[in-house]
């Protein structure tokens, strides 16, 4: 079968390979997304070595294009690797010998020989990525599919070239993997594999923590996540790399009330939210707003149920869950932590009569984070009543619109205080302490009840009040 090859690069890669007399293809995931009409600017290229031959013979083909590409592309050397990388206009291309590889069991870093296009292909995690289209003259665009690749992605299957065991064992990191692509391309995986990912759960230990949150952030980013995820937690791969979410799980019954299984209450919101945004710290948020459930759960006799201070508690997990994934410590977890804290704030409003005051300490404490929070909080509504569900979002309609009536008024979105710590030191002439700070936060409170507008005008005359309290007299200028 023959595969059409457009782009000008592998015409010249077919060239230099031509004249070094190797053999050249373009294999896997390059080739898998070009059969499935997918864009894909990472392109792999493998040579074969002559054989006998311990020549870096990736790295030799890669210099070979980068000079007839001219001197403005680099090729960037692993040697550690046998690896080379030329960055071609958007595309990343990189190069590597044919490579024969064996495990320890403590590692998934391979013992790496040179090796055969059948070696090469047999080391692949799966048949749709283990795709080859040899770049030579004589042989240009043929297709080598020794493991049925086509006919799984006919199939949508996803399966290992070789026994599943020896793949997962191997590398358990394509465990993961597995599990992104069928998550990615509403794929079904294998029976065998499925199985075998169970079988050899437990190995996903050895890996990074790094490298399993890269996986897991792609399944977070596909368009229905909870298909990743229903297959992580009945692999039992959840319960080793995210046991807090995995805690969820489950309905207690009592005296004949039960409450909502939360697991797939956040999978829902997870899928609800998924269809608003693309954004990875807005779908977390959907993945931690309920996280604090199972270690707040309590039985009352008159209510059933109750999760309180789920929101509170969770906001405080976040950090630490972060920190167990190896996800960034920065403003993304504090983006997260907020939109935690207050994702029953909005559906309160929604339940009660809206009073100016509670939309401005809202806006107060969401700042530029309003919206994201409005979305989380719809997406939170999996009702399987749709009067319910109509009724909530009409109600959360009538909180957008008087959440626009009072910033349009007051301007209480990313709020700065009209009147400054420096203000308020140097008309009472007070050095920086304890005075200041509450006479600050006095006039916060103040303008959030609607006793004062937030304007520095009125902010000043009330600060003049709130520091007579205090046995401060203003300095006259």
């Amino acid at each position: 079968m023959k595969t059409k090859l457009i782009h000008p690069i592998f015409k010249i890669i077919s060239e230099c390979a031509d004249e070094m007399e190797l053999s050249a293809f373009v294999i896997g995931g390059w080739v898998r997304d070009l059969h499935l009409a997918r864009p894909c600017k990472d392109i792999d290229i493998v040579a074969i070595c002559p054989e006998g031959s311990e020549r870096k013979i990736g790295i030799e083909l890669a210099k070979a294009v980068a000079h007839r590409l001219g001197n403005k592309y680099h090729v960037n050397v692993y040697k550690n690797f046998g690896t080379a990388q030329i960055v071609y206009e958007d595309y990343d291309i990189e190069f590597v010998g044919a490579r024969k590889e064996s495990y320890r069991s403590e590692s998934r870093n391979p013992i790496v020989e040179n090796g055969t296009l059948e070696d090469d292909q047999n080391r692949r995690d799966f048949t749709i990525n283990a795709l080859a289209v040899s770049l030579n003259s004589k042989t240009y665009g043929n297709l080598l599919d020794p493991f049925a690749g086509l006919n799984d992605m006919e199939a949508k299957i996803i399966r290992t070239p070789l026994d599943p065991d020896i793949t997962y064992s191997d590398d358990p990191l394509r465990m993961m993997r597995a599990v992104r692509f069928a998550t990615q391309l509403n794929y079904t995986i294998e029976e065998r594999s499925l199985i075998s990912i169970s079988k050899n759960k437990e190995r996903i230990k050895i890996i990074s923590k790094e490298r399993i949150s890269d996986e897991l952030n792609k399944i977070i980013l596909s368009a229905t996540p909870s298909v990743g995820f229903k297959i992580l937690f009945d692999t039992g791969l959840l319960h080793f790399i995210f046991p807090e979410m995995v805690a969820l799980h489950g309905v207690e019954i009592k005296n004949g009330k039960s409450h909502k299984d939360n697991f797939y209450h956040t999978l829902e919101v997870l899928d609800n939210i998924c269809k608003t945004t693309d954004d990875l710290w807005l779908r977390w948020a959907a993945i931690l707003h309920d996280i604090a459930k199972p270690p707040t759960k309590r039985f009352e006799a008159d209510h059933g149920w109750t999760f309180h201070g789920h929101e509170d508690r969770g906001s405080r997990m976040v950090p630490k869950i972060f920190e167990n994934l190896k996800l960034p410590l920065n403003e993304k977890m504090k983006y997260v932590q907020k939109l935690v804290l207050l994702h029953l704030r909005p559906i309160v409003l929604a339940k009660s009569d809206i009073t100016d005051s509670a939309v401005r300490r809202l806006l107060f404490e969401a700042g530029n984070d309003i919206d994201d929070l409005m979305k989380l909080c719809e997406a939170d509504i999996t009702s399987k009543n749709e009067y319910k569900v109509q009724k909530y979002l009409k109600n959360f309609e009538l909180v957008r619109q008087k959440l626009k009536e009072v910033e349009e008024k007051d301007n209480i979105r990313n709020w700065q205080p009209p009147v400054s710590g420096e203000d308020i030191m140097k008309i009472f002439n007070i050095p920086a302490g304890k005075e200041v700070g509450i006479i600050k936060n006095a006039i916060r409170e103040a303008i959030l009840d609607g006793i004062i507008k937030n304007n520095k005008e009125e902010a000043t005359a009330y600060m003049i009040i709130e520091g007579s309290k205090l046995g401060l007299k203003a300095e006259r200028k």
